[in-house]
């Protein structure tokens, strides 16, 4: 369980049921009040080496911004919700677009307003939209702090149309399983071989967990998908992937292969993620930047070269199509 080392907390926040929650929750825990949870002077003069501990630090505040961006994948829209960054450590995280302002965990209290936005737009609309909530943050991992998602799908499930999707890579599932969710609710499971695991997404369950999740939450009546993602083409990386298909297919009950439906996603990093890695994880086995593999993606991002991603391609599609025949490539990025 995560117990913050400090506590950077917004004033308003004590005008909200989850922020004097929160705040009594971690009553012994230093806490330090700042203008804006967007822009903490303190966390942004630490130097690179310091990202892991920037990472046990907790921010509580009041989100702001409340744009609804258009998407064409399992959603219709990805929607600012109730958390900002993670306590986990993956190398490749696209949050850590800046190592002192997006790694840490942001928690934002006045759900009731972002809640409201999407039911309100949902009903309005005149086809049945789903809502992206978890592309800021890893929500079954924020739900061991705020049981956010209880009280998300609880208020949400008498919406009369919409659904809520998102993804994660932690298998704390326990308090979605009795809830009556009316089949409003979409959960992806991202999943990595093994020794992707172990060398790059810190602080992340473990596979069979995940598998282990999905099986108990398609039990449960959840629609549910499976993002093998981000794919990166370490030494062996086809043998690797391949035997995590293989897994899947032994693994998933057959409910879950019957219709669960596949995103697949090629890791795009950047000249930050490469800075950070280097001081803050000096002992790490593996180095995902190849200077020969990926070539530059728009200002400071690098991508695997098109001939190597559209290979890459043409294998994950044949496996899956192995191994799943019957389910759904939504698509491969």
């Amino acid at each position: 369980m995560f117990k913050p080392k400090t506590i950077f907390y917004e004033k308003d926040i004590e005008n909200y049921e989850l922020g004097k929650q929160l705040l009594e929750k971690y009553n012994e825990v230093p806490k330090i009040e700042i203008d804006n949870h967007n822009n903490i002077d303190e966390l942004r003069k630490k130097e690179n080496k310091e990202f892991l501990n920037l990472k046990r630090n907790l921010i509580i505040g009041v989100r702001k911004t409340h744009k609804f961006v258009e998407n064409h994948k399992i959603s219709d829209y990805l929607v600012p919700y109730t958390s900002s960054g993670c306590t986990a450590s993956c190398m490749y995280c696209y949050l850590v677009c800046n190592y002192n302002k997006c790694s840490y965990l942001r928690l934002f209290v006045n759900r009731e307003q972002m809640l409201e936005k999407i039911i309100k737009t949902s009903q309005k609309s005149e086809k049945e939209l789903v809502f992206e909530i978890g592309s800021n943050s890893d929500l079954i991992l924020e739900n061991t702090i705020t049981k956010n998602l209880p009280w998300t799908i609880e208020n949400f499930k008498n919406c009369k149309k919409g659904k809520l999707t998102f993804p994660t890579k932690f298998g704390m599932i326990d308090d979605l399983l009795q809830l009556d969710h009316q089949g409003k609710v979409i959960v992806r499971m991202s999943v990595n071989p093994e020794k992707i695991i172990d060398n790059v997404e810190f602080g992340t369950s473990r596979l069979n967990e995940r598998i282990e999740a999905i099986n108990r939450l398609k039990e449960a009546g959840y629609e549910v998908g499976i993002l093998i993602a981000p794919v990166i083409m370490v030494d062996d990386w086809k043998n690797l992937y391949l035997e995590l298909i293989k897994k899947l297919e032994n693994k998933l009950s057959n409910k879950v292969k019957k219709d669960v439906f596949f995103e697949v996603i090629f890791m795009t990093y950047s000249y930050v993620h490469t800075k950070i890695n280097e001081e803050a994880f000096p002992n790490n086995k593996i180095n995902l930047y190849s200077k020969e593999q990926m070539t530059g993606r728009g200002k400071g991002k690098y991508m695997y070269k098109n001939e190597l991603r559209k290979d890459g391609e043409i294998f994950i599609r044949e496996q899956l199509g192995k191994y799943f025949p019957n389910n759904r490539i939504v698509y491969v990025v």
